[in-house]
């Protein structure tokens, strides 16, 4: 009890002082934070932690600062974040921490704003995020097996370790600054049990500078043997329901030692064909006040999803009664305590009065809202065909070859081969990743969904020589389960027709990454796969949705940025589109679809479109 009065006493003498009087580690050194016996202390006084994720590479830049004042406003003392390893180094050895990957400035910005920071750079992160956070490249090495001991493998990640230290060195907490704590590998003890490779891991951590800053292992309570090492910090994360139990494992697997929830879910993720997650949050907000009545810190997991823009979704696959590939949607709202564009839900005001009522402080008060504003239907009147924007193909080979062979990361592929007919029968595709159709003389014959454990589509070759054309989307690479380390996109099995392999195939990798390349527009009619422009008209840049109920499955960019994907199954069916990707006057929208669309428009809304799955 003393414990406690003592850690709420310090918590409040912090969050009494308005922002602007917070210590920064630019100017004051940040209060030392470390650990004694069982509770955390800062500047040598017992210390909860109250803290919330926001992965910060999910939020456009300009709005950092507006999450970080709502954290503050709940009553939070603390943010936690992940670094995409994949963001920072899209290519080997050229790193880019500019722009939205501008760690340090995030830094700098929770510190302003009087927020501690844990850092968790990886290189695993999982998050719903493609590969877990692993670059492309990583899966072009033939036979390099991730999170493991492979030396290619933690030579690389000993190369991006250092890189993001590189970063953040002036920041660690026992070089004056405000990141109090690092994770090292996450959750490992859901993955493997492979002590030694963690050794090695924890080494990484500690040869790149990130001891200068409390280092701690995070893993679900049934496996915390798994993941964890003598001589680091465990926290335990959980769902709602399981705090109690929880906590009680941990305490008597590391007893003396302070406890922590890294991970409390207070939300979930949600997953193309399924129902949009709707969570309880009065449950979850009692437990949150329970835990922290205990003297517990804690994180909330998440305080604000964000949007996985682009390519940057994830997908789960895992051993259980429905084993199966299911990639995640672009938005990753969470149900979170603020919505994927930053609004505050009902959870804020539950958490917010639950932290109040253990602190007895009094949080400052929200920033002004963000506007947001709708858009009229603008139709896309021009459209180009995929078919007249395909590039010179990369190669000819006996045997489809997967993206990465051709240096290509995410996107779509296209393979390509001739048939003499007349031949009929199931065209095998083998385990496609993640999405195929099939085209014969560019006339689609069928699709084959990992998703759905499609492995072939049936065929009917009329005589003479004809084209077949598979068209094949990169999904979403596995972020969770024993799937991670084969992270191969498109095609990776022979291709049989009819239990008989063809060969001769050309292949031409669609990255989808420059829309000024496109060419053939055209206001006539296109049928199949192709691009649907148009211009929005914008006064003020405001941030919206564009409602994109008028499409079935691709992916959209709004003045260049890939906005994210679109898929008519579900739940998802707007993508968000915030005012520091807008321009005012002329903004250009280029939808790409797999389906027809003769109705091809789009509005601005509101708020976040969520439908019932239809499967």
């Amino acid at each position: 009890m003393l414990r406690h009065s003592l850690s709420a006493l310090a918590l409040s003498l912090l969050l009494s002082l308005p922002a602007s009087a917070q210590p920064t580690h630019a100017a004051t050194p940040w209060p030392a934070f470390a650990t004694q016996g069982e509770h955390f202390t800062r500047d040598g006084k017992p210390y909860q932690i109250i803290s919330g994720a926001i992965h910060f590479q999910r939020i456009p830049r300009a709005y950092w600062k507006d999450r970080l004042q709502k954290a503050r406003a709940m009553g939070l003392n603390t943010v936690e974040t992940y670094v995409f390893w994949n963001l920072v180094e899209p290519r080997q050895g050229q790193f880019d921490f500019s722009g939205n990957n501008d760690l340090a400035a995030f830094i700098d910005e929770a510190a302003a704003q009087g927020l501690n920071v844990i850092l968790r750079p990886g290189p695993y992160v999982c998050a719903e995020w493609e590969a877990g956070g692993y670059p492309a490249w990583l899966f072009a090495e033939p036979g390099l097996r991730v999170r493991s001991q492979d030396p290619r493998f933690l030579a690389a990640s000993q190369a991006y370790l250092d890189a993001v230290a590189a970063q953040v060195k002036p920041k660690l907490n026992h070089n004056g600054g405000p990141i109090i704590a690092v994770q090292v590998e996450n959750e490992y003890g859901s993955y493997d049990d492979d002590h030694v490779y963690m050794q090695a891991n924890r080494a990484m951590f500690v040869k790149a500078g990130f001891d200068k800053a409390l280092l701690f292992t995070a893993d679900g309570a049934d496996v915390l043997a798994n993941g964890t090492l003598p001589d680091t910090l465990a926290v335990v994360n959980f769902g709602p329901g399981d705090a109690e139990k929880a906590f009680q494992t941990l305490s008597k697997f590391r007893p003396g030692q302070p406890q922590m929830v890294g991970e409390y879910w207070a939300g979930w993720f949600d997953q193309w064909g399924d129902k949009h997650a709707n969570t309880d949050a009065t449950k979850q907000a009692s437990e949150f006040e329970w835990i922290l009545r205990q003297g517990h810190s804690a994180n909330i997991y998440m305080f604000v999803g964000g949007t996985s823009f682009g390519f940057m979704n994830g997908a789960n696959f895992q051993k259980n009664a429905s084993d199966h590939y299911a990639p995640q949607t672009t938005s990753y709202d969470y149900d979170a305590v603020l919505d994927e564009a930053g609004r505050p839900t009902p959870k804020f005001a539950l958490f917010r009065d639950a932290i109040t009522r253990v602190t007895g402080v009094q949080p400052p008060a929200l920033p002004k809202p963000i506007r947001f504003a709708e858009l009229p239907a603008t139709p896309l009147r021009e459209s180009a065909s995929l078919w007249d924007n395909l590039p010179a193909p990369a190669a000819t080979t006996d045997t489809p070859q997967p993206m990465e062979r051709y240096g290509q990361a995410y996107g779509y592929i296209l393979y390509r081969t001739t048939v003499t007919g007349p031949r009929k029968g199931s065209l095998y595709l083998g385990e496609v990743r993640d999405y195929a159709r099939v085209y014969v003389d560019r006339k689609l014959a069928g699709s084959a969904e990992r998703r759905l454990q499609q492995v072939a589509v049936d065929v009917d070759i009329p005589a003479g020589p004809h084209t077949v054309d598979v068209l094949v989307e990169n999904g979403g690479r596995i972020n969770y389960g024993t799937h991670l380390p084969d992270g191969r996109a498109g095609l990776v099995d022979p291709v049989l027709l009819d239990g008989k392999p063809l060969t001769g195939w050309q292949t031409f990798p669609l990255p989808m990454d420059d829309p000024s390349k496109l060419t053939g527009w055209t206001t006539a009619k296109v049928d199949g796969p192709a691009f649907h422009r148009g211009t929005l008209k914008i006064g003020t840049p405001t941030d919206t949705f564009l409602d994109m109920q008028a499409f079935g499955k691709g992916f959209a960019w709004a003045n260049g940025h890939n906005l994210g994907r679109h898929w008519n199954i579900g739940p998802q069916r707007a993508l968000y589109f915030p005012a520091p990707m807008q321009r005012k006057g002329e903004n250009s929208v280029i939808v790409f679809d797999l389906d027809s669309a003769p109705g091809a428009s789009v509005r601005g809304i509101k708020a976040q479109v969520w439908s019932v799955p239809s499967n």
